[in-house]
C-alpha cells in the first residue's frame, strides 16, 4: 500500500500535469500541513497564512523561511521528513527575492498567497483544495486521535462549569483543556442562557451563566480540525428544551446519514431541509449555515441549495443544524460503508437517539450539572 506521502505526491503530479505547472509554492496553513503530512507553519492564529512556505515539485519539497522561523521549523516540524530547508534574512527583502528567484530558476510556479516581491508567480488554481478531501489511512488515524482528544477536552470543560462563571471564564477553561490535549483552538464560541436563543455565532462575553451554556470548539492537530458543540444545563431540563434538542438531533441524524460518497451537497441539503420541515421547524435552516465538508479547514465547503460538489470516499464532514436554543454538531468520517463519529461523546456523556427517514443515529444530549 502506498504511503500518505506517496499518495499526495501522485495527486500533486497529476495536478501539475493538468495545469501545466512545474510546481506549487504553498504558504497557507492548510496546504502546508497537507503537503508535509501534518506539520505546522503557523505563528498567529488569526490568519490562514503561515510563516514558512513549501515549494513542491514532482521531484522534491523545499521549505523557504526567514532566519527567524527556519531554526524552529527545521528542528520541531521538518526533522526527519526529507524536506530541505532554505532560509533568507528577515530584514532584507532584496536578498529574500534573489534567493527565492534562484530556487525557482525560471520554472512555472503557482502560489497560494506568498508572492515574494516581483517574482512571476501565478495564482494557485482553486481545484488544488480538492487534493485534500479524500483522507489517507495515516490521516484518518491522526483524525481519530484529534477527534478523541477534542471530545475529551470538551467534556472535561463541561463537567467543571458552575453557576456564575462568565462566558470568558468558560472559554478560558475550554481552551486550557484543548491545549492540554495538545490541540490548537482555532474557534471558541460560548453562549449562556438567553444568548443561546438570540445568537447563532456567540463569542464569549462577561455574562454570568445562570442555567444554561453552549460550548463550541474547532481545534486542530496535525492540520486536521475537529468541530464539536455541547450543551450544559443546571438542574432539570425544561420539557420545551428537551423537545428542541430531540428535534435538532433528528435533523442531525438525517443529514449525517444522507451524506454518502457520490452525492452532491445540494442533494444532501434538500434532505436536510426536509428533515427540518418533518420536525416542525421548516424555516430554521435559514438562520444559520448548516455546515459541510471539513478536514484542513473548519469548513472546506459550506453546503447550500443546489451545490454541485460531490462527496468523496474518506471525506470528513461537520454538519451543524440548529433551531432556536438547540444545536447538534460533531465531526464525522464518510465512507461508502458508513459514517464514523470522530468526535463521539464518551460512554459517560448523556445521549439521545436521533431518528430520521435515513435511520437512527445516537447524538450527544444536554449534560445536567
Amino acid at each position: 500500500m502506498p504511503s500518505e506521502l506517496e499518495i499526495k505526491l501522485d495527486r500533486l503530479s497529476r495536478f501539475l500535469d493538468r495545469h501545466k505547472l512545474d510546481g506549487v509554492l504553498l504558504t497557507r496553513r492548510d496546504n502546508f500541513a497537507w503537503i508535509t503530512c501534518g506539520k505546522d507553519n503557523h505563528i498567529a492564529n488569526n490568519t490562514p497564512m503561515g510563516v514558512a512556505s513549501i515549494l513542491a515539485t514532482r521531484e522534491s519539497r523545499v521549505c523557504l523561511a526567514s532566519t527567524i522561523e527556519a531554526p524552529r521549523i527545521r528542528a520541531e516540524e521538518l526533522a526527519g521528513t526529507g524536506v530541505e530547508m532554505i532560509d533568507f534574512p528577515w530584514y532584507d527583502p532584496d536578498a529574500k527575492e534573489k534567493r527565492v528567484s534562484d530556487i525557482l530558476a525560471g520554472r512555472t510556479i503557482a502560489t497560494d498567497g506568498e508572492t515574494f516581491g516581483g517574482l512571476p508567480l501565478s495564482a494557485l488554481p482553486p481545484d488544488f483544495s480538492d487534493l485534500r478531501w479524500s483522507l489517507t489511512v495515516e490521516e484518518i488515524a491522526r483524525y481519530r486521535d484529534c477527534g478523541s482528544r477534542a471530545s475529551r477536552a470538551m467534556e472535561e470543560t463541561c463537567r467543571q462549569l458552575k453557576t456564575g462563571m462568565t462566558g470568558h471564564d468558560i472559554a478560558g477553561v475550554l481552551d486550557h483543556h484543548i491545549h492540554s490535549e495538545e490541540l490548537n483552538p482555532l474557534v471558541t464560541l460560548v453562549a449562556v442562557d438567553d444568548q443561546i436563543t438570540r445568537f447563532r455565532h456567540p463569542i464569549p462575553k462577561s455574562i454570568p451563566m445562570r442555567k444554561h451554556a453552549m460550548l463550541v470548539t474547532c481545534c486542530a492537530m496535525g492540520g486536521l480540525i475537529a468541530c464539536v458543540t455541547r450543551f450544559v444545563h443546571v438542574g432539570a431540563i425544561p420539557s420545551e428544551l428537551k423537545a428542541k434538542q430531540q428535534a435538532v438531533c433528528n435533523i442531525d441524524a438525517a443529514v449525517n446519514l444522507a451524506t454518502r460518497p457520490g452525492r452532491t451537497l445540494g442533494e444532501i441539503f434538500d434532505d436536510l431541509t426536509r428533515a427540518y420541515a418533518d420536525n416542525g421547524y421548516a424555516d430554521q435552516w435559514k438562520l444559520h449555515h448548516q455546515g459541510g465538508s471539513t478536514g484542513y479547514n473548519p469548513r472546506d465547503m459550506v453546503a447550500t441549495p443546489g451545490h454541485g460538489v460531490r462527496v468523496v470516499e474518506n471525506q470528513a464532514f461537520a454538519w451543524n443544524p440548529s433551531i432556536v436554543g438547540a444545536k447538534s454538531e460533531d465531526t464525522v468520517l464518510v465512507t461508502s460503508k458508513a459514517i464514523e463519529l470522530l468526535t463521539a461523546p464518551s460512554k459517560e456523556w448523556p445521549k439521545v437517539m436521533g431518528k430520521s427517514s435515513f435511520g437512527e443515529l445516537e447524538r450527544a444530549d444536554i449534560l445536567v450539572i
